[in-house]
């Protein structure tokens, strides 16, 4: 008797059904079962209100959870950068994946990359779009720092909506993930990719997460064949640092793990923070440095320590949104 065909949750945007279907053909291939995508809409997509004001926690993926709990899918993909820091007792975080590029990426006119773009603005600053505080706050100190003329503008939307703001000279520029522009082969369209040295991405982007119901052990474990642990590890201390800072997914914070290596030989894992005010007239970053986690308590650990320092140095005071 042939097995059915495995339900998996996605999201409808573009990006997610990319992501989503490169993960169903790595469980065909695993498994040898059929697998089937089923779209499920979120409040965050259909909500056209800016993430910090409806409480960016969880919006993407309540409704993604809750089809797995009625039994409606059996596992689900969620972008990881969008999962809530606690985990439900009732759901198995099953795989995390090994990690695409973490970082952000310019999309621009005229092909211009961040520097020369805001000193060839005709509006004399150039208006730069996101949905991100976290991305307002390091653009916004980073163009401070340099001296550079630039003006962050909120937007909402998906790949195509955004871009198109440019595309249509509303805007100078937009900001997205490089992931998603990567899955979506869209690559191309980047004119500057943002080093992570003035502007660290969410915790956790870049990477995806595969959850399951805790009940089915079988698919879990199944599952657990597309896990990275060194992305797990490194996700695990981003996301230990946002939890110990109390900051919802659309607080202006930013976070990247990373290991480093002696030779081939990698000998320790830097974990880097910052958290700042979206004007981007007063920023907190540190970064702390361990041996590479063996233990997911490991990874937590130097997420705390991080946020600790961070804490003390008065990062609580720069956060707008508290976790709900």
């Amino acid at each position: 008797m042939t097995e059915r065909a495995l339900r998996l949750g996605t999201r409808r945007s573009a990006l997610a059904m990319a992501q989503s279907g490169q993960v169903a053909q790595a469980v065909r291939r695993l498994t040898g079962r059929a697998v089937e995508l089923v779209e499920i809409t979120t409040y965050g997509d259909t909500s056209r209100e800016h993430l910090a004001q409806i409480g960016g926690t969880g919006v993407f993926v309540t409704a993604l959870r809750d089809a797995l709990l009625r039994g409606d899918v059996d596992f689900a993909v969620h972008s990881l950068k969008d999962l809530p820091t606690a985990q439900p007792e009732d759901l198995t975080l099953a795989a995390v994946p090994l990690r695409e590029d973490p970082r952000d990426a310019l999309v621009a006119r005229d092909g211009l990359t961040l520097d020369r773009l805001a000193a060839a603005s005709p509006r004399g600053a150039a208006r730069i779009g996101t949905g991100s505080p976290r991305r307002m706050a390091q653009l916004n100190a980073y163009a401070r720092s340099h001296g550079l003329s630039i003006e962050t503008v909120p937007i909402r939307g998906n790949v195509d909506t955004r871009i198109g703001y440019v595309r249509s000279g509303e805007l100078d520029a937009v900001v997205l993930a490089a992931a998603g522009l990567n899955r979506l082969g869209r690559t191309d369209e980047v004119t500057d990719f943002l080093s992570v040295d003035f502007v660290l991405p969410a915790p956790g982007q870049g990477a995806l997460a595969i959850e399951c119901a805790a009940v089915n052990a079988d698919l879990a474990a199944a599952l657990a064949e597309l896990d990275d642990p060194h992305t797990r590890a490194a996700v695990t201390a981003e996301r230990s640092l946002l939890a110990a800072l109390e900051a919802g997914c659309s607080a202006p914070v930013g976070a990247l793990a990373d290991l480093l290596a002696d030779g081939q030989v990698v000998t320790e894992m830097r974990l880097r923070g910052v958290v700042g005010t979206t004007d981007g007239s007063t920023m907190v970053q540190l970064s702390t440095t361990g041996p590479v986690p063996t233990s997911h308590g490991d990874a937590i650990a130097l997420g705390r320590e991080l946020a600790s320092e961070m804490l003390a140095k008065g990062a609580a005071g720069l956060m707008g949104e508290r976790a709900l």
